[in-house]
């Protein structure tokens, strides 16, 4: 860990719902700081607490933060915080930034390079959610940990 990236918690409350927070002051180098981050929040969740994260979710998991913290760095680098809540086969992932711009997906455009981020998200996550904030903005999304019998998210809602 280093002096721009402070784990704030990582516990275990109620009825086996897992905490953790991280906060960056976010450029370029940090996007794989906030990627290890999960990951190892998702190793201790699975070896630690006994929850079911599939290696699916592993992936996913990383990418979407990985998308969503690259968006930061283009829009709003500065402070960003990070938090995830694991429970009931579910990673919720909230990030806040202090850009004041709302993210907004564009038409699928194969031809397009690049600008794809969000699409991703989109594609593979359980829900998607924006708040304004006083300061900057709040992106919270979700992530099914468990598959199902095909080896695709279990319980994954179609946009």
């Amino acid at each position: 860990m280093t002096d721009r990236e402070t784990e704030q918690d990582r516990r275990t409350v109620g009825t086996g719902t897992v905490l953790g927070s991280a906060a960056y002051d976010m450029g370029s180098g940090e996007i794989a700081r906030a990627r290890a981050f999960v990951r190892d929040f998702l190793m201790d969740a699975r070896s630690l607490h006994g929850m079911p994260v599939s290696e699916r979710a592993m992936d996913v998991t990383q990418l979407v933060v990985s998308e969503l913290a690259t968006n930061v760095c283009k829009y709003a680098p500065g402070p960003c915080l990070l938090d995830l809540e694991a429970g009931d086969g579910m990673l919720s992932i909230t990030m806040w930034d202090t850009g004041s711009v709302l993210p907004t997906s564009r038409q699928a455009d194969p031809t397009r390079m690049g600008q794809h981020g969000l699409e991703i998200v989109l594609a593979v996550c359980e829900s998607f959610e924006v708040r304004r904030e006083p300061v900057g903005k709040r992106v919270r999304v979700e992530i099914s940990l468990l598959d199902g019998p095909r080896g695709d998210a279990a319980g994954l809602a179609a946009w």
